[in-house]
């Protein structure tokens, strides 16, 4: 059997990923330095939680059953389209790109990750959710500087971790931009989301408008 060839990237590309794992590790040892990383690896592994898509999708599920509250759909079933986007266009990205991690999870207890690094699914995942809740469904102003420490902590905890260099997270947050932006383009309706959950579900909704 013929062995197979290695894809051969462009040398332009080589030498910008080749600088972007230099200050990737270099921003690393940095910061390790400064900080107790050892001390603060358990706060990383449940910022890793907080995002991972197994979290969200059954939350958002559950949410929708256990609520059931026809005033909720709307942000349920546009929050639960984008993260199934999500996962299918980092899926996809990280199946084309090949770009391997920074090193290897020896984490036990960590919710993967897979093999490859860019782009980073939990920081376009955290910008997306942070996009839904500041432009397509916006929650209090007390509520959001917690919301973007809590993202902001999710995009440095990935390289400090080193599950990612520090274009792959860049590259998300783009990636999670562009999400929400086509989200807020095919933002589905009160009365479509409430009739989808209803079909999805077999159960009539309660109410004059909905009665039938």
């Amino acid at each position: 059997m013929e062995t197979q060839k290695k894809r051969e990237v462009p040398s332009l590309l080589r030498k910008i990923l080749a600088i972007d794992a230099y200050l990737s590790d270099a921003f690393v040892k940095r910061v390790e330095h400064l900080l107790p990383l050892k001390q603060l690896k358990v706060h990383y592994t449940t910022l890793e939680i907080s995002c991972h898509g197994l979290l969200w999708l059954p939350t958002t599920l559950m949410f929708i059953w256990l609520l059931a509250n026809k005033n909720y759909y709307q942000l349920q079933v546009n929050l639960l389209i984008g993260l199934v986007l999500d996962i299918i266009v980092v899926a996809v990205v990280k199946a084309i790109a090949r770009r391997r991690r920074p090193c290897i999870n020896d984490d036990p207890f960590s919710l993967g990750p897979d093999k490859y690094s860019f782009p980073s699914g939990h920081a376009s995942r955290a910008t997306f959710i942070v996009y839904t809740f500041i432009y397509l469904w916006p929650i209090s102003m007390i509520c959001v500087p917690p919301l973007l420490a809590w993202s902001f902590s999710i995009y440095m905890s990935r390289i400090l971790m080193r599950r990612h260099h520090i274009l792959d997270v860049l590259a998300g947050i783009g990636i999670g931009i562009l999400e929400g932006l086509l989200i807020g383009y095919m933002y589905l309706e009160q009365e479509t989301c409430v009739n989808l959950i209803s079909w999805v579900t077999d159960e009539r909704m309660s109410g004059p408008e909905y009665d039938v």
